[in-house]
């Protein structure tokens, strides 16, 4: 008689809740790079970045001790050690110990920090998580002198409680020095980049005009400085002469703007500082901040500068009758052969992830082309000559890239089947850029087909549950006119994992799944990947399948000390809860705000389709890949939940998993 397998308990007991520093530790890739410690050693570092940026810091000193220790030291006001009012504990303990704690939540006037980078308040607290000891002294200025101050931890726990004197002697001194020994088990590699930590910190000091930034090295004695008074324009002028000729086609094109008190739509300072060149040939160079945080991986502030650019010059062509007949720009055009360094200043930035690579705040994409494309334009009408020369580079660009398109269409114009005609298709042929949206129902379908744009992205709308495909043969596909449109759109033929399939004939490169955020829209969602996963499998493999992921929920909310009236989207309920919280934390009133549900994409008007779910600056696409899952045990999973004769299997594993799922009733 065969043993039956033990159940394991599921019960009360089974549910850990996680307290302190202890997500950090289990989790540390959720919080920080972990490739090595550079990412919790520039969170000291930006702390003393944000106290410079409210013109509270001259000098910032990042020494790498003979210890492995990293000690970062500024002149600023010093970290608040008093007694927490709420808390009731050292205000500098609650900093470095607290998740989601710090003085960057409070954007109202008078708030300690209007403009920061760090804003999801779990910042230095990582950096304490992750190492082994942490030392921090503050000196702050107090009537009788100055007060100094000490405080030691050990693994995120706090070994030597904060100490405290008056220090006569330093009656002028105030600042912060946190010297930091990462603990190496939760980096890859203990060595901290010193091509990154240079450029780092050289870029603080191109930022911070006027503020002396050094790097020292504890074991040799010698230093780097940097200082500069001529910002950006002297910061992209020595990186063009490292990565090219030196030659630009105009004269570089800077400038800046911020928003006064009484600008429409924007918070009082939010704005931003630009230097762009244009060079026909070399590298590119392209450097984005945030707020002083460097965005490597961009963001809808390069989104705004690309769309202003494009704007400008696009105008000023047309004004001056340049375009060739037949060639259409577009704004990738103008952008190939920039080179740029942009600053922004957003009042509340939105990060992809708490390492802050990339900016996700949709306001950023409007207020840097506000501010951008009037300037370019006013610009280019003042130096006709050189607005003829970029606009000269720019057809060339244009022209190149239809050719290319050209060449592509000619190996695809033979046998081509006759395209569904529900499908209303884009302009591009370029399948780098074009994107085809499976939209749930006609009534969408009219919103995406408005508020696309057509030049790339194409819609096909499905009339109803795609049929369960699991079972059904390769043969058979073509019997259900649904999946027949599917097929002939995307221009690939039903295929198996065994296969090597034709993609040339691939129209989009991007697949996306837009249903509702519902029950019935995740039902199509999973119909849809079933489909694409027994017989379109090469496209999954080739990064093609997309999700797009549109909002549950609308927060709709006032005016509120420097920031104005604001739409917010949540994808769920756990994104709504999170703006609530927020909307508290800058002192607005329960109530205050209101909340609307999208019960379907139907209910969404074009414009707002469009900026929440298929405008790519603005937008979350969620690519789909078989993650950890190898191919077997994704298909022996899709045969449980979809396969006919599974009934039983199904019940089981719902019974089991039940109680992980969140009823939306």
């Amino acid at each position: 008689m065969a043993t039956k397998k033990p159940v394991s308990d599921y019960s009360e007991s089974s549910i850990r809740v996680l307290k302190g520093l202890e997500p950090v530790k289990q989790r540390p890739g959720m919080y920080t790079r972990t490739e090595n410690p550079l990412h919790i050693i520039q969170e000291v570092i930006d702390n003393a970045a944000d106290e410079a940026l409210g013109g509270n810091c001259n000098n910032i000193i990042v020494t790498q001790n003979a210890d492995g220790s990293v000690t970062v030291e500024d002149d600023g006001r010093g970290i608040p050690v008093g007694l927490h009012p709420e808390e009731g504990v050292p205000t500098v303990e609650i900093v470095f110990t607290r998740l989601h704690a710090g003085g960057k939540f409070d954007k109202g006037s008078g708030g300690a920090y209007a403009f920061s980078g760090g804003l999801h308040g779990v910042g230095v607290s990582v950096t304490n998580a992750l190492s082994k000891r942490l030392e921090i002294t503050v000196w702050r200025k107090e009537p009788n002198g100055t007060g100094l101050h000490h405080l030691v931890f050990e693994n995120g726990d706090v070994s030597a409680p904060l100490t405290s004197v008056v220090a006569p002697r330093d009656a002028k001194k105030s600042g912060t020095r946190v010297t930091v020994w990462p603990d190496a088990k939760y980096f890859d590699s203990a060595a901290i980049s010193q091509t990154e930590l240079q450029r780092l910190l050289r870029s603080k000091a191109v930022l911070l005009p006027g503020v002396t930034v050094t790097l020292a090295n504890g074991k040799t004695g010698e230093s780097q400085t940097w200082q500069y008074n001529d910002g950006l324009r002297g910061y992209l002028t020595e990186a063009l002469a490292q990565s090219t000729d030196g030659e630009t086609l105009i004269p570089l094109f800077e400038g800046e703007q911020f928003a006064g008190p009484d600008a429409e739509g924007f918070a009082e300072g939010e704005g931003a500082s630009w230097v762009v060149a244009w060079t026909e040939q070399g590298a590119i160079v392209r450097e984005s901040y945030v707020n002083l945080i460097p965005t490597p991986n961009g963001g809808t502030h390069e989104s705004g500068l690309r769309d202003g650019l494009y704007g400008a010059v696009k105008n000023f062509v047309e004004m001056h009758s340049l375009l060739p007949k037949g060639v259409k720009l577009l704004p990738e055009d103008v952008f190939a052969r920039a080179s740029f360094v942009l600053s922004a200043k957003v009042l509340d930035p939105q990060f992809q992830g708490q390492i802050k690579e990339r900016l996700n705040s949709r306001d950023a994409v409007r207020l840097v082309s506000t501010y951008s494309k009037p300037a370019l334009e006013l610009w280019l009408n003042h130096h006709v000559d050189y607005g003829k020369k970029l606009a000269e580079l720019v057809i060339k660009q244009a022209q190149s890239r239809l050719r290319s398109a050209q060449k592509v269409e000619k190996k695809k114009s033979s046998g081509v089947a006759v395209l569904p005609g529900k499908l209303t298709d884009c302009e591009s042929t370029d399948v780098e850029r074009t994107e085809l949206f499976l939209v749930e129902g006609d009534s969408a379908g009219g919103s995406a087909k408005m508020g696309r744009d057509k030049e790339f992205q194409a819609i096909l709308p499905l009339r109803g549950k795609v049929l369960n495909s699991w079972e059904t043969d390769k043969d058979r596909l073509f019997a259900n006119n649904e999946i027949h449109d599917i097929s002939v759109a995307i221009g690939v033929d039903p295929h198996t994992p065994n296969d090597t399939p034709d993609l040339s004939g691939l129209r989009y490169g991007k697949i996306c799944i837009l249903s509702d955020a519902d029950v019935d829209g995740s039902h199509i969602q999973v119909l849809l990947l079933t489909l694409f996963f027994k017989h379109f499998p090469g496209l999954i493999a080739n990064g093609n399948i997309c999700i797009a992921r549109p909002p549950l929920y609308r927060v709709d909310a006032p005016a509120r000390g420097k920031k104005p009236i604001q739409k917010l989207y949540a994808l769920d309920d756990g994104e709504l809860t999170a703006i609530e919280d927020k909307l508290r934390k800058d002192g607005l009133k329960e109530g205050a705000w209101s909340i609307s549900r999208f019960k379907g994409l139907g209910e969404m008007n074009a414009e707002q389709l469009w900026e929440t779910t298929m405008n790519p600056d603005t937008r979350r696409l969620l690519p789909v890949s078989l993650g950890s899952y190898g191919l077997h045990e994704s298909a022996a999973r899709f045969n449980m939940l979809m396969g006919k004769g599974e009934a039983a299997a199904r019940r089981a594993w719902i019974e089991e998993h039940g109680n992980e799922a969140e009823a939306d009733i």
